[in-house]
């Protein structure tokens, strides 16, 4: 599978990655979420992405991780306006992925201005490897943009 660089990190990951969103919770459903993740890494997908946007995914995924967590790169995401909630958010991530999340992002630019010196400062800990930002809209890319141009971000995910 073809590898690239993470963002302007020295990161390298598949070009193809394996996404939560639905996947996950429905695999739960029948018991067998570590079985899909042993799959997609047995197919050679190192990059697995997910949000608490996308309801119990980040819990199973860390779950699924178990014995094998050294195998993927984590990518989640910070998705709430509060400042406290996103502490939280960081911390419950941190704990379900063994200490440490490889890319933690701001989940569609919700109150990044309140959110980014936290990641910094986990960063700064070890506590995230790399930090980025996320959206979908095009109405949002100028904001992107901006947010980019601060080079305080290392990935960004459209």
């Amino acid at each position: 599978m073809e590898n690239r660089n993470l963002g302007k990190s020295q990161l390298s990951v598949p070009a193809v990655g394996l996404g939560t969103w639905r996947r996950l919770e429905a695999a739960a459903a029948g018991g067998r979420h570590r079985e899909l993740i042993g799959a997609a890494i047995a197919a050679g997908i190192r990059l697995i992405d997910t949000s608490p946007m996308y309801g119990d995914a980040e819990r199973l995924l860390g779950a699924a991780l178990k014995g094998r967590r050294d195998q993927v790169v984590v990518a989640d995401k910070i998705w709430t306006p509060s400042p406290q909630e996103g502490v939280a958010q960081l911390d419950r991530a941190v704990d379900w992925y063994g200490g440490r999340v490889d890319l933690m992002q701001i989940h569609n630019l919700v109150a990044w201005p309140a959110h980014l010196p936290m990641l910094e400062a986990a960063r700064d800990r070890g506590l995230v490897g790399l930090i980025g930002a996320t959206h979908y809209s095009p109405a949002a890319f100028g904001d992107l943009a901006d947010l980019m141009r601060t080079g305080r971000i290392d990935t960004v995910q459209v």
